[in-house]
């Protein structure tokens, strides 16, 4: 059983798995400030500073007027917080698109790596077997 696991461990794709993992981590962080610091602020500024995250419907329980989502969770009322649902959805089409560019990015540069640089062109060295017959058989006709 060690040696299968051993076997398994050192197998590339177990390792190209695992970083993979750490660099989906890293970027992750990355992504997640680009959306939360940067785009977010920006739909905010566009839509006149609408705020999704704090959007929601008090089910039951007392909550203090224009109180803050969280707020009203402490408070520990029941609610259905649909703008932390929009948030996330905004989200979510924001990483997709990041992440699709970046693949395409990537498409981009292995197809450019696996192409050829030197193309040699189509060199006519003279007629073709099939040219040299028909003009034999051309000439035997006359």
């Amino acid at each position: 059983m060690l040696n299968e696991f051993k076997d398994f461990i050192a197998k590339g794709n177990v390792m190209d798995l695992a970083v993979g993992i750490i660099i989906g981590a890293a970027f992750t962080a990355i992504v997640s400030s680009l959306v939360g610091d940067l785009i977010n602020p920006i739909i905010g500024l566009i839509l006149g500073g609408v705020d999704f995250s704090n959007m929601y419907v008090v089910m039951s329980g007392e909550v203090p007027a224009n109180a803050g989502l969280q707020v009203a969770r402490d408070a520990g009322a029941a609610v259905f917080a649909y703008g932390a649902f929009i948030t996330a959805c905004i989200n979510f089409l924001i990483i997709a698109f990041v992440v699709f560019m970046l693949v395409k990015a990537v498409n981009t540069i292995k197809s450019r790596a696996e192409k050829p640089d030197d193309i040699v062109p189509d060199v006519h060295t003279g007629p073709s077997e099939l040219d040299v017959l028909i003009e034999i058989r051309d000439q035997l006709r006359r």
